[in-house]
């Protein structure tokens, strides 16, 4: 049983309380202090301080100073008033007892609380970390995408250009042309009149003028050969009409939106980016985005997932249309724990999936899912849950129409409620 220590010595002013308490050759290491409002204990083995103090105090502005054997309290009282005594006299065990539990459990209170101030603290900087890095990858990207613009507007206007002079020297030739048929009309012109001066014969004037005729034939169907190019080879197209590709019932489908996104797959396979240095060393089915997805994809079943990377970014360059390759780029830096790019491909690949159609929703809703997996492992749970709601929802219209439901999906959405339930219950 500890042993009680009454040889304390105290002051006090209308604010303030000071408390001088020997430890007795006790390590400083060892003296464990707890305090609140009207309790005050101290423990050093094998001696015990308590106090039931006379008033309440303001516990968080109050000081303790341990030092040279002795432990110095600095108590500011919550009301100006002059104390009897340090502690309460003239009370019952049992009413002491109830004062010491109620001062544990305002403690457990306020450290609850601390450490949910102190969670909440820790997600609003990781979001801000997040908001951020996202903010400066998209400003890159915005330059990178900037300086491709002023390029290709630079090339265009070298491309006009050289039109322009093409169309120039065109325009020269044309006029040298005329130049010289006016110039032999002339000559033609000169003769005939150096013809008329002369004695001919009666027939010798139709002579000249069915001469004149026919070299003007001549020379008019030369200028139509130049200016006129020569005619197109004749030949003949096939046309196949291919079925309707979407599987929903026609009361049901949304055509328009079926169709804006079949016109976007068929633009997103011709956008080709071949301006790329690496291209010269490349085979010709290596150039193709199609091929090298399946190459990251193969890559990514034998877990090399940083060649997988290099496969897709690739790809990438060349076709940045394509909604798959940012979606499967994004599970490989899920692997390798790159959850701020795996977020932002996610997103990048349901940008691109537009519109929201039957043909595209097993890919939303992997980008859902796996942005919400980045989201729960950053430990933005709330965020995490929005992305597998969204999931849920693509998955219900998936099981009323082609398979049954996705019990993964569900347990995962389940599990992630438990954690933010559980959460603010701490």
């Amino acid at each position: 049983m500890p042993l009680q220590v009454s040889d304390y010595s105290w002051q006090q002013t209308k604010t303030e309380v000071f408390l001088s308490l020997p430890l007795k050759g006790v390590c400083v290491r060892d003296a464990d202090v707890f305090c609140t409002e009207n309790y005050l204990k101290v423990n050093f083995p094998p001696f015990l301080f308590e106090a039931f103090l006379y008033a309440p105090i303001d516990d968080a502005s109050s000081k303790a100073k341990i030092g040279n054997d002795t432990v110095v309290f600095t108590l500011y009282k919550k009301e100006a008033a002059m104390w009897e005594t340090l502690s309460l006299t003239g009370v019952d065990k049992e009413m002491l007892q109830k004062i010491r539990e109620k001062s544990i459990l305002q403690a457990q209170e306020r450290a609850k609380e601390a450490i949910e101030a102190k969670a909440a603290a820790k997600r609003e900087d990781q979001k801000y970390a997040l908001d951020a890095m996202m903010k400066i990858e998209e400003e890159e990207r915005k330059k990178i995408e900037d300086m491709k613009e002023n390029e290709r507007i630079k090339a265009t206007k070298e491309l006009e250009a050289w039109k322009e002079c093409q169309r120039k020297v065109e325009e020269q030739k044309r006029i040298r042309r005329e130049e010289k048929l006016h110039q032999k009309e002339k000559q033609i012109e000169e003769e005939r009149k150096n013809l008329k001066h002369k004695s001919l014969p009666r027939n010798s004037s139709r002579y000249l003028a069915t001469k004149g005729r026919n070299l003007e034939n001549i020379f008019s169907e030369k200028l139509k050969e130049d200016s006129i190019p020569a005619p197109r080879s004749v030949g003949s197209i096939k046309i196949n009409f291919t079925p309707r590709v979407f599987p929903t019932a026609l009361r049901e489908s949304q055509v328009a939106e079926e169709e804006e996104w079949l016109h976007k797959q068929a633009e997103a396979r011709r956008a080709m980016n071949t301006d790329i240095p690496e291209l010269s060393d490349l085979k010709e089915e290596e150039k193709n985005p199609e091929w090298l997805k399946d190459k990251g994809n193969k890559l990514f079943a034998t877990e090399n997932y940083l060649a997988a990377i290099n496969a897709y970014n690739l790809a990438i360059r060349l076709n940045n249309k394509i909604p798959l390759l940012y979606l499967n780029r994004a599970a490989c830096h899920l692997k390798l724990k790159n959850l701020h790019k795996a977020i932002e491909d996610s997103s990048k690949a349901l940008e691109l999936l537009t519109p929201p159609v039957a043909d595209n929703a097993n890919a939303r809703m992997k980008a859902h899912v796996r942005r919400g997996t980045a989201f729960c492992q950053l430990e933005l749970y709330v965020e995490g849950l929005q992305d597998y709601e969204a999931a849920l929802k693509i998955e219900t219209l998936l099981r009323t129409q082609y398979r049954p439901s996705n019990k993964i999906i569900q347990n995962d959405a389940e599990e992630i409620r438990n954690v933010i339930q559980g959460t603010e219950l701490k």
